[in-house]
């Protein structure tokens, strides 16, 4: 328990320090909100359901990840049966209970940085070399600039967390909020 609070805590002082650092594009109210809902989506990095299904999903990818690649991937649509996999698994199932109106997207990467769940396709197979991934693979928070996500369509801010197996990483998440809903 007191592990589970530090690591906690140390989460928290970093997300206040990106928040800081990356702020400079929000207004003083966004910030606020941004912050609180990085307080609430850092019990995700050390949810028992979202360890599990990452930590299994590393030991045992997913049929429909053999040989993917992000040129296979930019060619198969939402209703493609390899896409249909990851957005209705049951992580994917779990995430939709999660997320509020704020949330406009949500995708996990095992520790390889290929994807295991998300609510709807991604623009990339793999964010492995990108700091969404790569950072909370480190063990830290990142948190990208306000821009208009390609997926989405909407102005939105991402927040990349690690996924947290006794305190040491095995994937990211990656949630996407719409500012136009803070």
């Amino acid at each position: 328990m007191k592990r589970s609070y530090f690591i906690t805590a140390c989460i928290m002082i970093c997300l206040m320090v990106s928040v800081a650092a990356y702020g400079e594009e929000l207004t003083t109210a966004q910030k606020a909100k941004v912050e609180a809902k990085i307080k609430h989506f850092s019990s995700w990095s050390t949810d028992k359901t979202i360890v599990d299904f990452v930590r299994n999903a590393n030991a045992n990818p997913p049929a429909e990840s053999k040989g993917m690649t992000q040129e296979k991937w930019t060619n198969l649509n939402m209703l493609s049966p390899e896409v249909k996999a990851f957005s209705k698994n049951d992580l994917a199932n779990y995430l939709r209970k999660l997320k509020d109106d704020t949330v406009s997207e949500v995708f996990v990467s095992g520790s390889d940085g290929t994807k295991v769940a998300f609510l709807s396709k991604t623009t990339n197979w793999s964010h492995k070399g990108k700091p969404k991934h790569d950072v909370p693979m480190s063990g830290k928070t990142w948190i990208g600039k306000p821009e208009l996500d390609d997926s989405t369509g909407v102005q939105q801010l991402q927040i990349g967390l690690p996924i947290l197996d006794n305190g040491k990483p095995i994937g990211s998440i990656v949630v996407g909020l719409n500012l136009s809903k803070l």
